[in-house]
């Protein structure tokens, strides 16, 4: 008889693979988990033999199933907060007034060079709890308040302990070139050679699964992030890019020409964009909690994107001065409501395409073979998931086939 650890029964299971069926839907389905992975996902009749009575058992009684929530695009590692630049921009402050007090990422910067690595691990651990209690089980996080080789060199080994210590899965994403530091103030060039620098320490340490450019007007040019990219090419890191958010300088296509996972907020991308994005395979990140936090009006290509069948990621960009929401389910309501995704397409976003966002083949998907990440929620059909949020619909959270407690 097959041996298995644990199995759900009477479950519907929104596998979110190809399979023919909305969501992937397996009706009055089964799934049973070995070693931490998927033993077999399908009906009832084709579960193979076990022994009952050594085997957990688990009566779904019609709930739903579906893989773990990817959050892949954070930057959840930080100090301080900017409330006061929220209240000031509402009191009519421009971001000119809210900079020349020391405000804006340079606020964020100050805070987290000061702060130790265990204020920054005890914040980010309450915010990573946050998520894990939605049904989240993969998390990127990106550095980039450091902006020095100390501070993110620090922030990054808070995301590696994270990793070893939370149930939640952590990818750690350098993002030195995030801004300008006051000290390079008239040398990005310089800056950004220091930054190639920078990745080549610490990917030594081990502290960088992929790199990342804050491609834009405001941020660094395409030649810059070219010459980042090259560094994390020549090291063997996978590259992506904050692109097109707020002008369309082509870091989507740059991103696209190193084979790069994903290209993210993407609000002014083109038509050529999109195209080399989908020949490449790149992921497009979408944001809408930053699009809602900013009251942008300039929508992603929604339709070019499901023109050119680019695949479609959904992410927080938790961050304290453009996106401070710790809301995955809000993101799913935002992606439909704001963007116009369908509960399916948002779905897919934080699941088998964020996987892919991140790089990770082994997740994001029920099938058997791959990590089992999945959670039960007692709803009536997935698009319970965006249709509603702030209230918690979550009954089993299992992390590479281990039940986890959402509240730690």
């Amino acid at each position: 008889m097959q041996q298995f650890d644990a199995i759900w029964i009477n479950a519907n299971i929104a596998t979110m693979t190809d399979n023919g069926h909305a969501y992937g839907t397996i009706e009055n389905g089964v799934l049973a988990i070995k070693d931490g992975v998927i033993a077999y996902v399908g009906q009832r009749s084709g579960l193979p033999a076990f022994d009952a009575l050594a085997t957990p058992l688990y009566d779904a009684a019609g709930q739903w199933l579906l893989p773990g929530f990817i959050d892949c695009h954070t930057h959840l590692v930080y100090a301080g907060n900017r409330a006061n630049e929220f209240e000031m921009r509402l009191n009519g402050a421009s971001y000119q007034d809210i900079a020349a007090t020391g405000g804006g990422i340079k606020a964020t910067v100050a805070a987290t060079r000061a702060a130790s690595h265990e204020e920054l691990f005890v914040l980010a651990k309450d915010r990573l709890n946050t998520l894990l209690a939605q049904g989240v089980t993969t998390v990127e996080i990106k550095s980039g308040y450091g902006l020095d080789l100390a501070t993110e060199q620090k922030m990054l080994e808070v995301a590696a302990e994270l990793d070893r210590h939370h149930p939640v899965t952590i990818q750690k994403t350098f993002l030195g070139a995030h801004a300008l530091p006051v000290d390079y103030a008239d040398d990005a060039d310089g800056y950004i050679d220091a930054v190639c620098q920078m990745l080549g320490q610490l990917q030594q340490l081990g502290l960088v699964d992929a790199v990342d450019v804050f491609c834009e007007g405001i941020g660094f040019s395409i030649a810059q992030t070219r010459k980042v990219f090259a560094a994390a090419s020549a090291l063997g890191l996978p590259v992506k890019a904050h692109a097109e958010q707020l002008s369309n300088l082509g870091g989507s296509a740059l991103v696209a020409e190193f084979g790069g996972l994903s290209a993210d907020h993407i609000e002014f991308l083109d038509e050529a964009g999109v195209a080399a994005m989908a020949k490449a395979g790149t992921v497009a990140v979408l944001l809408p909690g930053a699009f809602y936090f900013l009251r942008e009006t300039q929508l992603p290509p929604i339709g070019l994107l499901r023109q050119y069948q680019v695949p479609m990621a959904v992410a927080t960009d938790l961050n304290p001065g453009t996106s401070p929401l710790c809301s995955l389910p809000l993101m799913l309501n935002m992606a439909c409501t704001l963007f116009r995704l369908t509960p399916e397409e948002a779905l897919l976003g934080v699941t088998r395409h964020a996987a892919q966002a991140l790089g990770l083949n082994d997740r994001g998907s029920l099938a058997a073979g791959l990590r089992a990440d999945f959670a039960l929620y007692a709803i009536s059909q997935p698009a319970e998931l965006c249709y509603q949020f702030g209230v918690s619909q979550l009954k089993q959270l299992i992390i590479n086939g281990k039940e986890v407690s959402s509240r730690r």
